[in-house]
């Protein structure tokens, strides 16, 4: 461990660090509660504020069984300060985004099928409610590349190097989204994930309208006397 990791790691009062551990195990449980992810996939971080430091999920754990265990600290180049726990495999593009975007304080990186779905296709969803066009904005796609690889790393280094993006979807993988603190950028996927299944919901309504495609049974019993 170098001296200038030792020395920042030293300087972060144990009380906030604890707390961030504590919410970054609450969002992801959170995230996996909500089917947003499955399995050990996923992984979410957070910058430690006035640090060079980032706090992201260990490898191979659930989200949904996550406790502050499952965290570890590491330095935005990379060195794992806390030894026996290892990051997730996309490290290196969640410490890539807090280089270049400072206005960025964390990072969920998710699995939600609605906006999977999309990407599969290779198709990035419209913005269709007004919740989506305030919190997400626009959407765009980062390219199909292994997962953790210095590749993908790069493409989404480059992609979030605009200021102004808040959320990708990865091609037939999953999820990125940004914001100022760990819950902005969680409620900012499930922004995402909402806006994504009412894209799909209103396609399958144009194309299949009610009045043609839905019959019910003709009701022939009495009306109900009021009161039940």
């Amino acid at each position: 461990m170098s001296d200038l990791a030792t020395a920042q790691l030293q300087g972060v009062d144990q009380a906030v660090l604890r707390l961030l551990r504590e919410e970054l195990v609450t969002v992801s449980r959170r995230g996996y509660e909500r089917g947003l992810v499955a399995g050990v996939s996923g992984n979410n971080s957070v910058r430690i504020p006035g640090t060079d430091l980032v706090l992201i999920k260990t490898t191979g754990q659930c989200q949904g069984d996550m406790d502050t265990a499952d965290t570890v600290v590491m330095t935005l180049d990379g060195e794992v300060l806390e030894p026996g726990r290892k990051p997730s495999k996309e490290w290196r593009w969640h410490t890539a985004i807090y280089r270049v975007r400072p206005d960025v304080g964390a990072v969920v990186h998710q699995h939600p099928p609605y906006a999977v779905a999309f990407a599969v296709a290779n198709q990035v969803p419209k913005i269709v409610h007004t919740a989506a066009r305030g919190h997400v904005r626009r959407v765009e796609m980062v390219e199909l590349l292994p997962a953790g690889s210095p590749e993908l790393a790069e493409v989404i280094t480059r992609m979030f190097s605009d200021a102004e993006l808040r959320v990708a979807l990865m091609r037939e993988h999953g999820t990125i989204a940004v914001g100022p603190d760990l819950r902005t950028a969680y409620f900012r996927t499930e922004y995402l994930e909402d806006n994504a299944k009412v894209a799909i919901l209103a396609a399958q309504i144009a194309a299949m309208p009610l009045d043609e495609h839905v019959h019910l049974a003709v009701d022939r019993a009495p009306l109900a006397e009021d009161g039940g």
